[in-house]
């Protein structure tokens, strides 16, 4: 028992690390970020806060600049910047820095490390994922974005899709085949990771309209002779899609976390509401009709944030946390989402209104049921690897 205990117990820094996180978002309240998802701008401001409290290196390591925490501490962490009012246009302005150059923390020459995670920590330098292609979408091992090798590097062609931040960014992640999908002895071969400057004059950027996180700008990026020098490879040429398996659970970890934050947000403004607003000379939240389905809503994000916090404890335990982490990621969104639902439905008309926020929490709480897995795949994960079922895809 004392091994199931320690996975749900707080560690002292914890509430440390809650209060100096809170001590920074709650400086940028709901009108900022109003104002960031009518104007679209980034968060600059925001970003350069959190940059100087030394909060973007929590999962870097310490001779770099960064803290040397957990994927447990990163948690805690995001859980706190989603819960005041920003979603996932404050969360997705830091969240990169957390499991993003992880391939470069666990492949990259120590001089890659000295040359490029200082400046991350530092928020001097921002970078974009290169991942996702339109006809490949989550079968990461059918894009088609080549590099060849050149003298001195490698020269690039392709396009990729749903790249958050390329209209700030200055650096670029990309993740390229370096020999052909019929050519390789495994779909996963022949696939090559590249961390390099964004250099506008080869790679056209163009952003996506959508749905919320209006402040982190998402886009398609076309790319037509990136010259990439050898030095900003990481690791050895074809082994990449193993190299990027490394963050795949904590980014779930933290999506999840930032979707119950958002979710709980918008729960405290709907609980607030029906205490004060009077109908029938009478508060709402009086009728069992608005209590329940909040009440149900907070049983539900509790419970998965003890399933992200189980996940967290087991990945930095070097345990298995696939399962977890999916899970987490699955409850945590879906919680989430439900309860910015709720808390619009609580509001009645108002809800509807710009006014009370809880749209916009709606909104942008949304991407995570899609992103960066969708429900589906982890439906189909948990039945293979934890029931033994017959793999369906």
């Amino acid at each position: 028992m004392s091994a199931l205990t320690n996975e749900f117990e707080p560690a002292d820094d914890h509430a440390a690390i809650r209060e100096g996180v809170r001590a920074v978002v709650t400086r940028f309240g709901d009108d900022y970020w109003l104002a960031r998802d009518d104007d679209g701008k980034f968060p600059f401001e925001f970003h350069r806060a959190m940059a100087e409290a030394g909060w973007l290196g929590i999962t870097m390591p310490e001779e770099y600049g960064g803290s040397g925490l957990g994927v447990t501490e990163a948690a805690v962490m995001m859980h706190e910047v989603a819960s005041h009012g920003g979603g996932m246009s404050a969360t997705s302005a830091v969240h990169i820095n957390l499991f993003g150059p992880h391939p470069i923390v666990v492949k990259g020459t120590p001089e890659q490390k000295a040359r490029w995670v200082p400046r991350l920590v530092a928020g001097e330098d921002q970078c974009c994922f290169g991942f996702t292609e339109p006809d490949a979408g989550l079968n990461t091992t059918r894009i088609k974005t080549f590099a060849q090798k050149v003298p001195g590097g490698y020269l690039v062609h392709g396009q990729k899709v749903w790249t958050s931040t390329a209209q700030v960014a200055n650096k670029i992640m990309l993740l390229t085949r370096t020999t052909k999908y019929e050519d390789c002895a495994r779909p996963t071969d022949g696939i090559t990771i590249f961390y390099t400057d964004l250099d506008r004059s080869k790679i056209d950027v163009h952003r996506i309209p959508k749905m919320g996180r209006k402040a982190v700008d998402s886009n398609a990026i076309f790319i037509d002779g990136l010259f990439i020098p050898d030095s900003d490879r990481i690791g050895e040429e074809g082994k990449g899609f193993s190299y990027i398996l490394h963050s795949l659970n904590p980014e779930r970890i933290l999506i999840a976390v930032e979707a119950i934050g958002i979710g709980q947000d918008a729960l405290r403004r709907a609980a607030k509401y029906a205490r004060e607003r009077v109908v029938f000379d009478r508060p709402i939240g009086q009728n069992q009709g608005i209590q329940h389905p909040l009440a149900e809503n907070w049983m539900y994000l509790e419970s998965a944030w003890q399933m992200a916090m189980r996940a967290a404890w087991l990945y930095d335990h070097d345990k298995p946390c696939g399962a977890e982490a999916n899970a987490a990621k699955f409850l945590g969104a879906r919680a989430g989402h439900d309860a910015a639902w709720q808390a619009i439905m609580t509001h009645g008309g108002f809800g509807y209104a710009k006014e009370y926020h809880v749209e916009r929490l709606f909104r942008e709480v949304s991407i995570t049921r899609l992103a960066p897995i969708t429900e589906q795949l982890i439906l189909s994960f948990i039945a293979e690897k934890v029931l033994e079922l017959p793999k369906s895809y």
